[in-house]
């Protein structure tokens, strides 16, 4: 995903312009119309990558819009601000340095940082004969690149068909899946082979020749995959 291009002419104003806008808060009504939407682009957000909150139906002939992170519309929270006439962009005290406004509201933020996960706040003000506006909240998850896992077990050299054993995948990772392998292969229906209810746990019941592996498990998330090193039991 490439950047969009920048504002062409824009003035970096701090408190003063802080000051203004918070007088201005004073004398908004609140809201709301079904019309505005906001996406991520990508989808799926992963540590340090970038991530564009793209603002779609965004009404015409609109005076300004602000950025907020969380839920709240004050200037403790305020990012950043898009001031139609002039072009002007005005910094609150959650601006991070990290993050873009853009004419058509979407907010670009770069470098994704684990704090930055969560919900934001689109206030558009609105012209007409009172002043009006319009609230969105959105919300993205970040996720973390999956580590490379590996297998431990309770017992590599179990007695042949005679005793049980425990296979797990670690290390137990947040908002991810686990996935086992045999041979090469998704694991074989049979009644020596159950699954904990997380797929982390993976126990076999009196281990023959047939079931001693290779053996694999594999950690996922909706961006990222990664594998273990095959672990064979040895039959005594």
């Amino acid at each position: 995903m490439g950047p969009l291009p920048a504002p062409s002419c824009t003035q970096r104003i701090t408190w003063k312009g802080l000051l203004l806008t918070a007088s201005l808060l004073n004398f908004w009504n609140p809201p709301t119309t079904a019309e505005v939407t906001i996406e991520a682009q990508p989808p799926k957000v992963s540590e340090g990558k970038d991530v564009l909150l793209l603002v779609h139906n965004l009404p015409q002939n609109l005076p300004g819009y602000f950025w907020y992170k969380g839920e709240m519309t004050d200037l403790y929270h305020y990012i950043i601000s898009y001031i139609v006439d002039g072009k002007i962009i005005i910094y609150g005290p959650a601006y991070s340095g990290r993050e873009t406004v853009y004419s058509n509201a979407s907010l670009l933020i770069q470098n994704v940082t684990r704090k930055d996960a969560g919900t934001y706040t689109l206030h558009i003000i609105k012209r007409g004969d009172e002043t009006r506006e319009e609230i969105r909240h959105f919300t993205f998850t970040l996720y973390l690149e999956t580590p490379k896992p590996y297998i431990s077990s309770s017992n590599l050299n179990p007695r042949e068909a005679m005793e049980a054993v425990r296979l797990i995948c670690d290390p137990e990772t947040l908002d991810a899946s686990y996935l086992w392998w045999m041979n090469g292969q998704s694991l074989p229906v049979t009644h020596r082979l159950q699954l904990s209810k997380t797929n982390r746990t993976l126990y076999l019941f009196g281990v023959t020749k047939y079931i001693a592996g290779p053996y694999e498990c594999e950690i996922r998330n909706p961006v990222s995959a990664s594998r273990s090193d095959p672990v064979t039991l040895n039959l005594l």
